[in-house]
């Protein structure tokens, strides 16, 4: 490596993401259900019940069986009250919750067509809910593929953990796809694969962990009342996931899922939305 392209290679790796602050509103909510009115009423309860400790849901509007039967209805509906959340549950309006292998049309829609955050509630009849689902959000999990610089998914997380709770802030390099780079460059005979192996993996993962420092530091500053936890590991995405959240007993995970290069829902979102349905997730 010549001078110049060590010199380049200082600078880049001193250039870090500095986290901004910036609280989301979420005055408006829409809880969209196909519930009758009894039932709508018992749910709405125990949801404003969940999320008015955090200030949110001032303007509280509900949906129920009577209100729409299908996902065009649902936007159209949608554009009417712009929420600036709407709650809803797998499945909506389908049978196919019984089974947990999809999301539904309704739920589609709702986090590709539209820019409005979902909040992906248990379903309230298919008794897949942890034990703790919907009763507090002192431990809330940002979870992402790419962490580094986005303030976006940290402030929406930091904005739903209650008061003197733990935010996690995560990080999961997915080990296959590493494990492929490595493969690679073992077949490049003027690279040293161990030496490579092992800088590479502590970039990987330095580079999150120094963001999620930037994050602490800023939500110090402005004085948000919450602890700021790290996990930053390597391994497959899933099977981490579920193990940190069992182990860290999570009330609320908080992701992306839309993607701008594809219609389809972003990255290991899907999978994830799809499996991990015991407690309330946020899509961003």
């Amino acid at each position: 490596m010549s001078k110049v392209d060590q010199y380049q290679s200082v600078f880049r790796a001193a250039d870090k993401p500095v986290f901004v602050f910036q609280a989301p509103q979420f005055r408006r909510v829409l809880l969209a259900t196909d519930l009758p009115p009894a039932e709508l009423a018992k749910f709405s309860q125990r949801l404003q019940a969940f999320i008015q400790p955090l200030g949110f849901g001032s303007d509280w509007q509900t949906l129920g069986a009577d209100d729409f039967s299908d996902a065009p209805a649902l936007l159209k509906l949608l554009e009417k009250h712009q929420p600036d959340l709407v709650i809803t549950y797998r499945n909506l309006h389908s049978e196919a919750w019984r089974w947990p292998f999809s999301l539904g049309e309704c739920v589609d829609l709702l986090t590709q067509a539209t820019s409005y955050p979902v909040l992906l509630v248990p379903h309230p009849d298919a008794n897949r809910a942890a034990a703790h689902a919907l009763k507090t959000t002192n431990v809330v999990m940002a979870i992402s593929g790419h962490l580094t610089g986005d303030d976006a998914l940290v402030n929406a997380a930091a904005a739903f953990t209650l008061k003197s709770g733990d935010l996690w802030l995560s990080h999961v390099e997915d080990d296959a796809e590493f494990n492929r780079l490595i493969e690679v460059i073992g077949k490049i005979p003027a690279l040293d694969t161990e030496v490579a192996k092992e800088t590479i993996a502590e970039q990987l993962l330095k580079e999150p962990k120094d963001f999620i420092q930037s994050c602490a530091a800023g939500l110090q500053a402005v004085e948000v009342d919450l602890r700021v936890r790290e996990l930053v590991v390597m391994g497959h995405r899933l099977t981490e996931y579920r193990r940190l959240i069992e182990e860290h007993s999570v009330d609320l995970l908080v992701l992306h899922c839309k993607d701008e290069d594809q219609s389809a829902m972003h990255g290991m979102a899907y999978p994830l939305a799809i499996e991990l349905r015991e407690i309330p997730m946020l899509l961003l």
